[in-house]
């Protein structure tokens, strides 16, 4: 009960200082943070991001890498999904699982995943096991386990994660359908799990030279949040991948996606009760200058149930058993998301009238200065309220300085919401909120199947 009274007090406190305009507090804060974080490189081309944070034993140790479902190629699709389960399995000096039980027996908590963009590995442990997780993840990475045996026993965990993520589950299936319309040319149209030829054809090979490249120390960053010394840290941190040897940069993706020109459409046809749509409108990568009039545009029509397509569809038309969507903030060019699932005795044509109008529509129908207002004071609430924890904190450094070359966007962003106005929705709606922007999946009940 006490945990939960602190929460509503730090919660009303925040949006007291949001809604009453004394944008001050929160320009402090964002200046205060940025003066706190520290950049160092190794000489091998390792970067070190660190925040000290004292105010709790604990630390949160990440290692992100440059890496993604981006950089692969036909052929080797997945592989990038795939290393993540990898480094699991042992290294030199560890057994398979062994760095996993290692972290667990000493209270601590880690996991990793994988995107498009990038390949990320944490510890969340007690601040004083800080130089064990450093050298545990130093030790997988320089000399991990690529062996005949560990690539046989992951390739068939990956192949069933695809099979009950993808092969065997609708919306699965409906977003790589999505995916690998809507992109022609750009590596985005695989799904990050990869095609399941490409998993079954993936060789020994193609794992070290992959590994070589992507896994080089010039290629990461070292993000560390939390209760220490950076200089303790830093020299901790050289002790243990100073010796790394930098490698050769990847191959920098230079394909870009063509212009589309009309609607694609796609229809799946499944085992299923009701009819589903999902689709998406290509929209550009993080760094535009149109992506924070984006991202609060796919807040008005989509976040949560207070949002116009769900409390249209859902509550107040009930043509829908849900709908919403997200928008992507990617490295480069990707999509606007948006879906929904009929309700019982409602059509498709119902649905899509109504998803593609709210979406589309939002041009003529712009948002009122309390929706705008509401979307914006969420936005930095949530990021002050995330900025609580080691591991959220370590995140937004980690994701921002991987996928835009600097975490000091991580701050401009939440200052270039504010700038957001009316007349801006209005003209990024207009610009990629159009039916020749669109890729459109169907999905059709069979019961033949």
């Amino acid at each position: 009960m006490k945990k939960l009274l602190v929460a509503a007090l730090l919660l009303t406190l925040i949006l007291s200082i949001i809604t009453t305009g004394k944008e001050l507090e929160l320009e402090d804060y964002l200046n205060t943070a940025s003066k706190d974080i520290q950049e160092h490189y190794l000489d091998n081309g390792l970067r070190i991001l660190t925040w000290e944070d004292h105010s709790a034993p604990v630390i949160s140790y990440q290692i992100w890498f440059h890496v993604g479902s981006i950089n692969e190629r036909p052929g080797i699709t997945g592989i990038s999904h795939l290393f993540e389960h990898m480094m699991f399995k042992g290294s030199k000096k560890y057994g398979p699982e062994e760095h996993a039980n290692i972290v667990k027996a000493q209270g601590g908590r880690l996991n990793a995943f994988t995107s498009e963009d990038m390949t990320v590995y944490f510890e969340n442990i007690a601040a004083d096991k800080l130089e064990l997780v450093i050298a545990l993840e130093a030790e997988r990475q320089a000399n991990l386990a690529i062996t005949e045996d560990n690539l046989a026993s992951e390739r068939e965990v990956v192949k069933e994660e695809r099979r009950v993520r993808t092969d065997n589950q609708v919306f699965g299936d409906m977003f790589e359908q999505l995916k690998a319309n809507a992109f022609m040319a750009h590596p985005y149209q695989w799904s990050v799990v990869g095609w399941m030829s490409d998993i079954e054809a993936i060789t020994l090979e193609d794992c070290q030279e992959y590994h070589r490249i992507h896994y080089a120390p010039n290629n990461a960053t070292v993000v560390l949040v939390g209760d220490f010394k950076t200089k303790e840290a830093v020299a901790l941190i050289e002790k243990y991948y100073g010796k790394m040897p930098a490698q050769e940069p990847p191959r920098e993706v230079q394909t870009v996606e063509p212009l589309q020109r009309g609607e694609r459409r796609a229809y799946v046809h499944r085992k299923a009760q009701l009819p589903m749509l999902l689709a998406g409108y290509h929209i550009p990568d993080i760094s535009h200058e149109d992506m924070p009039a984006l991202q609060v545009a796919s807040s008005i029509l989509s976040a949560g149930e207070s949002s116009r397509i769900y409390r249209k569809m859902v509550y107040e038309d009930q043509i829908a058993l849900y709908a919403g969507g997200s928008a992507d903030a990617s490295q480069d060019p990707s999509l606007f998301y948006a879906y929904c699932g009929m309700n019982i005795g409602h059509a498709l044509a119902a649905g899509e009238e109504a998803l593609f109008g709210l979406i589309e529509g939002l041009a003529d129908n712009p948002p009122t200065e309390e929706e705008l207002k509401k979307v914006i004071n969420q936005a930095e609430a949530d990021f002050i309220l995330g900025m609580q924890t080691n591991m959220y904190k370590g995140y937004n450094l980690g994701y921002y300085q991987t996928i835009t070359g600097d975490w000091r966007n991580m701050i401009d962003e939440v200052k270039h919401l504010r700038e957001v106005t009316s007349e801006k929705l209005v003209e990024v709606a207009k610009k990629y909120f159009t039916p020749k922007n669109r890729t459109t999946v169907i999905l059709v009940p069979d019961e033949d199947l």
